[in-house]
């Protein structure tokens, strides 16, 4: 009888913990999201028509929108175009209270990967220092932009020498 007791008490435990664990892992209130948005009422217009925000920042987590690069604009080199979106994804990671030095995942969408990767290396080697983070490189067919070259998305945390969350 002390034997079966055992059994019993040993497929309760087996049950119920997995349980307890889940209850103790959960967070005990969820962190309400931060919506990062272009600064000037004139740039929302896009992000507003299809929903969407710059960087969303949750859980001291900064998740960006993809930034595109299009070809250079006359007088620009391909370099120069490469190096305004780095400078530009650096300004929304500023205002999410994050910096180049707390990324941990980029994810670069090419239409054209042997063409794009050089130029495109080149520049994130001047924003992106060791550590490095983790990066995925994806050939594809089109951006949403028709003549979009190169598709930048961004996961970094929160600067923990940063100022803290932009102000809602």
């Amino acid at each position: 009888m002390a034997r079966l007791l055992d059994k019993s008490a040993l497929a309760k435990a087996l049950i119920t913990a997995p349980a307890a664990m889940l209850a103790l892992s959960a967070p005990a209130a969820a962190e309400p999201k931060q919506t990062v948005m272009p600064e000037k009422p004139e740039n929302r217009v896009f992000f507003d028509q299809f929903g969407f925000s710059e960087a969303t920042i949750h859980n001291g987590t900064v998740y960006l929108s993809g930034i595109i690069v299009g070809p250079p604009r006359e007088g620009m080199t391909e370099e120069q175009a490469y190096d305004r979106v780095f400078a530009h994804i650096g300004k929304i990671l500023e205002r999410a209270g994050s910096s180049w030095d707390d990324v941990i995942d980029m994810t670069t969408y090419h239409v054209d990967i042997e063409q794009s990767m050089p130029v495109l290396s080149a520049v994130k080697n001047r924003y992106v220092k060791a550590p490095f983070p983790a990066w995925t490189a994806i050939d594809i067919d089109r951006l949403f932009s028709p003549d979009g070259l190169v598709e930048i998305k961004i996961t970094a945390r929160v600067s923990p020498k940063g100022e803290g969350l932009p102000a809602e």
